[in-house]
């Protein structure tokens, strides 16, 4: 490690004191939880990204449950989910109790596309399952080819639930031209945001999911608190709802469903609110050190490359993943990670493809998906957060070159 630098983990929050004071006001205030800071980051995350409405919730994985339940998935659906992300794009459809069908990817970007998911769709039906939801994941910040996954879905009748934790603040170019933020409403699309400390913006824990759908988001913010419904216009047992001369009972209640309690409490909401004021700095400042790094990491070429660029695409930059030959170099990927951290870098790998997991490779069976495995082979990501000096950039990539160098070469 160069003496004096600073250790560079792959991913870190940027706390200054304005969040820290928005958080010490609620500490002080009448609510620490179901308060009014919830509904005031809801309506500026809502006007932030062009939608009519959004549901704050306790994290990302909440939120794409809450998402699969509210568009009414169950036992005998699927859900296309890439093969490429987190855990939890598909976990939490199986919780929802529907089935996923996993997607192929490109192998340079890490991205499904409508083949991908026209594939997984003829595996799913073959199966006996129906298909009733599409879930493109936007990995590292990036939209895959969005416009011909929405009209594809929209042909078959399926919902959208976009997994958008990684993309707060992108911005693409739809189908007719238009620049929209990710997010925004559209007919049939659910989006689903994450705020954990590493994304572009930090709750602490957090999620959010945005609608244009006025009763799908009543729905969402009913299976966010135990199924319960408060509303006395909305109570359907009359005698509990009203006392008998037919005034309203103001303690009652009734649950609908049952969910679980997935809310987001003020403390969470006024340090999102503070951080999302800030997104426009923080999506320059990722852009710029990304700049940095693809202009470093040319000369390693083509044995390192950065991720490719999907057209039309405005990413708020979430990840730095560099797709690294590491058979051509000959060396292994946990030993160059291990060099690295030797020399004040972290590293991580985003994702293993989801269906080697033992509990989907145990359900589903052995799957042939090339691009996510040839994508999964090579990736390697590099530190990326706003608080990186102008130079850190080509400090990685100096310490990338030296860890893939032959012995005795460097």
């Amino acid at each position: 490690m160069t003496a004096g630098a600073p250790f560079l983990p792959y991913g870190r929050q940027s706390i200054d004191d304005d969040d820290i004071a928005a958080v010490v006001a609620v500490l002080r205030s009448d609510y620490l939880t179901q308060g009014p800071m919830v509904e005031a980051f809801e309506t500026a995350l809502a006007a932030r990204v062009g939608a009519s409405r959004a549901v704050a919730c306790a994290n990302g994985t909440a939120a794409l449950n809450l998402a699969y339940r509210a568009a009414g998935l169950g036992p005998g659906d699927a859900v296309v989910v890439p093969a490429i992300t987190f855990l939890a794009t598909a976990s939490a459809a199986r919780l929802a109790g529907a089935e996923v069908a996993f997607a192929d990817v490109d192998p340079d970007s890490g991205l499904m596309g409508p083949d991908h998911a026209l594939a997984a769709m003829a595996r799913a039906e073959a199966a006996g399952l129906r298909v009733r939801a599409i879930a493109p994941v936007h990995l590292a910040g990036q939209v895959g080819p969005l416009a011909a996954l929405r009209t594809l879905a929209a042909e078959r009748g399926l919902t959208v639930v976009e997994d958008a934790c990684h993309a707060i603040g992108t911005a693409w170019t739809d189908g007719a031209g238009r620049t929209v933020a990710v997010g925004a409403d559209a007919p049939g699309v659910i989006t689903v945001f994450s705020f954990h400390p590493v994304k572009t913006i930090a709750a602490g824990e957090g999620g959010a999911v945005t609608t244009g759908d006025a009763a799908l988001a009543e729905r969402l913010r009913r299976l966010r608190n135990h199924g319960m419904e408060r509303d006395p216009a909305r109570l359907t047992v009359r005698d509990l709802a009203c006392d008998a001369d037919g005034t309203p009972n103001p303690w009652v209640y009734e649950m609908a469903e049952p969910a679980f309690n997935d809310r987001l409490n003020d403390l969470q909401s006024a340090l999102a609110l503070s951080q999302l004021g800030k997104l426009d700095v923080f999506t320059a400042r990722r852009a710029a050190l990304m700049d940095a790094y693809a202009r470093h990491l040319a000369p390693l070429a083509p044995l390192v490359r950065p991720l490719a660029r999907t057209p039309g695409c405005r990413p708020a930059w979430h990840l730095c993943v560099a797709l690294v030959d590491f058979a051509r170099a000959g060396r292994r990927r946990n030993a160059v990670m291990a060099d690295l951290r030797a020399a004040g870098i972290g590293t991580q790998v985003h994702y293993i493809p989801v269906h080697r997991q033992p509990y989907y490779h145990s359900r589903y069976g052995a799957l042939a998906l090339p691009g996510a495995e040839d994508y999964y082979a090579r990736a390697l990501t590099l530190p990326l957060f706003p608080a990186m000096a102008d130079g850190d950039p080509e400090r990685v990539v100096t310490e990338l070159g030296r860890a893939l160098a032959p012995a005795g070469s460097v």
